[in-house]
Formats: structure tokens, C-alpha cells, sequence
């Protein structure tokens, strides 16, 4: 099956094929026929199975671009509340629908004035809550989709739901979508959905299992370190990075070129001339290592991808899948390396559960293992390589000084001399720091001892309190590709 037999309109498949899609998921080969038909749905499925185009791409294609806001997505955190923007803006934006993604810790004055403006509404439940109570912004969607449901109702927030449905009574359809199907996320399904039709997709391997997954635990300023460290010690190939934001691409680039290593950057802020100039260096390998946002990570098929790095860990478990599905492709086998900082212990926890694959943890190699490394590669180099003629008369002339085996030793010596190591002995967390870490991840509890952001007393800015992991990361508006404030694009 492909997306045109859905029979969307031409500037969602345009959309669509832009943005590199190809045959539908199993998720979104059930949910988009049952959402044109009119009828609210329950999807049970695992995230990384394509939610946000199964419920998107229908009531895209269904909305009349009144001007006001007819399309409403709740989700649990702010990260999920950008991705989902992000994507939604991609699939609207050849109709022109513009968004407004509505979370804690940012300005209501420009949030307000950008729902004004707004087809779509993206918003965690906390700060929406706080607009609408607060008589902020008049709306009357006529489509509402509630985005992992059980992890709002783990998160606390299963009352606002239920307040934030009393304000939107007039909605033509309410689309459900969900990991887990607990008791409380059914009894919510029954009274603020008509009749709906449920969807179950079986949860497989989202990955590829010829893709090897790990990760090494440092502090966040030894991100560096670890990544030369690992280059040194797996010798890619081929390689792509994924950094979060755009800034970290262009330092990161920058970075490694300065230690010997030929890469570039791409990024969403980069012109269409200049991502396509690097994307063909990367694929006809005149380019060792591409650093990139996960605008890359969709779309992108290049073939001997040896290695994916995570730089940082991606915001949320699709975008893992989507950036480790770079290399193994085509049969071929493939190595995901993340580095994870304990502050990230919760995010993997998810991914790891999300994804249903192991991601075995792993101790940066200090320079001793480099070396050992290195002297079963050059043992295998040898095994491997032809002697050129040449090579006689060369050995002939050093045997008038030099005893055979001592000419070995030399040459052997010379060649392993070659392996530079830089950066301290030992980077990282040790095995048992890692364990400890990982017995607090299961527990719930953050990486560094927090709470796990469970904290259910309102700040300010109408959202939850969440004290641990990621979720408590102020957003630099200037940097990466999910600028807010693109107004000539028709986003905000």
C-alpha cells in the first residue's frame, strides 16, 4: 500500500513525499482510513510506529483552514510537544496551516498571540489548562487528539485531561493514542469518546536486528572525549552524529575536523544548496562523518552508514529508531552507539522500553584498550593485504643493516606509533557507577537522584513541576532546528 491510495489531497502528498514517506505504517494503514471516516479512535501502539502522520494526515486533509484553530494535540511533555509541531508543520505546510506549540517556561503574551494566528494547537496539559481556565484563549476545535495518554496519566495529569475536555464540548472527532491500555486510560476513553473505533498494533522489533545498540556513560563535559575516544576505538567507516540542536552540529563539525577527521554538518538552518552538496560528499565517501540534527535522520538512505553516534539522546523514542535505522541497511550489519549522561538515564529508560531491543551498556575504552585495539587491526591488516613487488627490493636494502626479525619489529613499531590517543586515561562512569545508575532508571528515580518528576505542585507557568531528567531543560530560542519564531514559513 502507499499514502496515495488514502486519496489525501495533493499538497499532503506532496508533503508526504518530501518529507520521504513511502508506504505507510501499520498504525497509520488502519488510523487514517478510520479517521477520514468521521469515527473517534483508540490506537494502541508503541511509539516510533508513525502516531503523528496516522492521526496528522487525516484531519489535515480534513480541515477547512478557517483561520482559527481547529485542530487540538495534547501531549505529556514539551520535547513531544515540538516533534509533534515539527511534523505537523512539515505535512501543512504546502496548505498553508500554521501552529502554535503551547508549553511551560515560555512567554503566554507570544503563545497567545500565536494561536491567534493558528490552525493547529500542540500543547502540554498544564500550561493549556492555565489558558483556558483563565478565559486566555477562546477556542472550539473540532478535532482533539490526546498523544500517549498513559504517560500523561504516569505523569499526573489524567485531572487536567479530564478539566481541559469540559472546555472543548463542541469537537466533531476525538482521537486516542496510547502505548498501554491501563484500566483508568479505558475509563477515560469511555466517557469522552462516541462509539470509538479501537486499533491494537502489535508491538515487534522496531529495529533492525542486525543493528548492534550500546552506550557509554559520561559527565556532560566529557561528550567530546568519549566521541573521539570511540571513534578511535571502533573505526568507522562511515559515520553520522546526531547532535539536538543546530549549534551543537556546527561546534561539533568544527570540532572534529580540527582533530583530523573529515566531516560536516546539516541542519534544518542550512540552504537547500548547501545540504544537498554535503549529503552527496557523504554519499560518494568523499565525506568521513556527517553531523547532523534529525532532520537528517528521516528520509536519508546512504549506503555503508558503518556507525550511527547519539551524541546526545534524541528527545524521544521515534527519533531514536528513525536515527539508528541509518546504518544496516541494505543486509548489511550496523552499529547505534549512544552517549548518555546520567541526567538521561529516565529518556533511556523509555527508549530502551519504547524500542523493545537491548541497548547494552558499555565502558569507554581508555588507552590501553586503544592500543590492544589497534595491534589486532594491524594483525588482521596483514592477514588482509597484498605485497607489492616493490616491497622486495625495499626489505633487500634494510636486511644490509638489520636482521630480519629486527626489520619486523621496527616496521610493526613504526606502524602502531601511527595511533595517536589524546584526551585523559579513563572517560566515563565505571561498570558499577553504571549499574547503580541503571538499578535508579527501573526504580523511577532520576540518574542523579532526583525525583522522577513526579512532582505534582503547579509552578508558575501552569505546567507540572517536573524535577528530573530532561524535561526541566530551558529551550535557547536562537539555536536548533525548532525555532518558534518562523513567521515568513507560516510556523511558529
Amino acid at each position: 500500500m502507499t499514502f496515495k491510495e488514502f486519496n489525501l489531497k495533493s499538497e499532503l502528498n506532496k508533503a508526504v513525499e518530501v518529507a520521504g514517506f513511502t508506504q505507510p505504517s501499520p498504525v497509520q494503514e488502519e488510523a487514517i482510513p478510520a479517521v477520514l471516516s468521521g469515527r473517534d479512535i483508540v490506537a494502541q501502539a508503541q511509539t516510533g510506529t508513525g502516531k503523528t502522520a496516522a492521526f496528522g494526515l487525516p484531519v489535515l486533509n480534513m480541515m477547512k483552514c478557517t483561520g482559527n484553530v481547529e485542530m487540538v494535540v495534547v501531549v505529556p511533555t514539551r520535547e513531544l510537544a515540538i516533534q509533534v509541531s515539527d511534523e505537523l508543520f512539515k505535512f501543512g505546510k504546502f496548505l498553508n496551516i500554521k501552529t502554535a506549540t503551547v508549553y511551560g517556561g515560555t512567554s503566554y503574551s507570544r503563545q497567545i498571540k500565536h494561536i491567534q494566528n493558528a490552525g493547529i494547537i500542540v500543547a502540554t496539559p498544564g500550561r493549556f489548562l492555565d489558558l483556558l481556565s483563565k478565559n486566555q484563549i477562546s477556542i472550539d476545535p473540532d478535532y482533539v487528539v490526546l498523544d500517549e495518554a498513559d504517560e500523561m496519566m504516569d505523569m499526573g495529569f489524567l485531572d487536567d485531561i479530564k478539566e481541559i475536555f469540559k472546555y472543548l464540548k463542541n469537537r466533531k472527532q476525538t482521537l486516542m493514542f496510547s502505548a498501554t491500555m491501563p484500566a483508568p486510560i479505558k475509563k477515560l476513553a469511555q466517557k469522552i469518546l462516541k462509539d470509538p473505533h479501537f486499533i491494537t498494533v502489535t508491538k515487534s522489533e522496531m529495529t533492525n536486528a542486525k543493528i548492534t545498540q550500546s552506550f557509554y556513560v559520561v559527565e556532560e563535559y566529557e561528550r567530546d572525549d568519549a566521541l573521539i575516544r570511540l571513534f578511535d576505538f571502533k573505526n568507522p567507516s562511515k559515520a553520522i552524529v546526531f547532535c539536538k540542536m543546530k549549534r551543537d552540529v556546527d561546534r561539533l563539525s568544527t570540532y572534529l575536523v580540527s582533530q583530523g577527521y573529515s566531516a560536516k554538518g546539516l541542519h534544518g538552518d542550512m540552504e537547500q544548496r548547501q545540504r544537498e552538496e554535503v549529503i552527496k560528499a557523504f554519499k560518494s565517501d568523499t565525506l568521513e562523518v556527517l553531523v547532523a540534527t534529525d532532520v537528517a535522520a528521516r528520509g536519508l538512505d546512504v549506503k555503508g552508514v558503518s556507525h550511527v553516534f547519539n551524541y546526545q539522546l534524541p528527545f524521544d523514542s521515534e527519533s531514536y529508531v528513525h536515527r539508528i535505522g541509518r546504518t544496516g541497511r541494505g543486509g548489511e550489519e550496523g552499529m547505534a552507539v549512544s552517549i548518555v549522561t546520567p541526567a538521561e538515564f529516565r529518556s533511556l529508560h523509555k527508549i530502551q522500553k519504547d524500542v523493545g531491543s537491548n541497548i547494552e551498556s558499555k565502558i569507554v575504552p581508555n588507552k590501553s584498550a586503544i592500543k590492544d585495539k589497534a595491534v589486532i587491526d594491524l594483525k588482521n591488516s596483514i592477514k588482509e593485504i597484498e605485497i607489492d613487488e616493490k616491497i622486495y627490493d625495499f626489505i633487500d636494502t634494510l636486511k644490509e643493516d638489520f636482521e630480519l626479525s629486527t626489520i619486523t619489529y621496527k616496521l610493526a613499531t613504526l606502524l602502531l606509533k601511527q595511533t595517536k590517543i589524546n584526551g585523559k586515561d579513563n572517560i566515563g562512569k565505571t561498570k558499577k557507577d553504571i549499574e547503580f545508575l541503571l538499578k535508579r532508571a527501573k526504580e523511577g528515580k532520576g540518574g542523579g537522584g532526583n525525583s522522577r518528576g513526579r512532582n505534582r505542585s503547579r509552578n508558575r507557568n501552569g505546567d507540572r513541576n517536573r524535577s528530573g531528567g530532561d524535561r526541566n531543560r530551558s529551550r535557547n530560542r536562537s539555536g536548533g532546528d525548532r525555532n518558534r519564531s518562523r513567521d515568513r514559513g507560516g510556523r511558529y
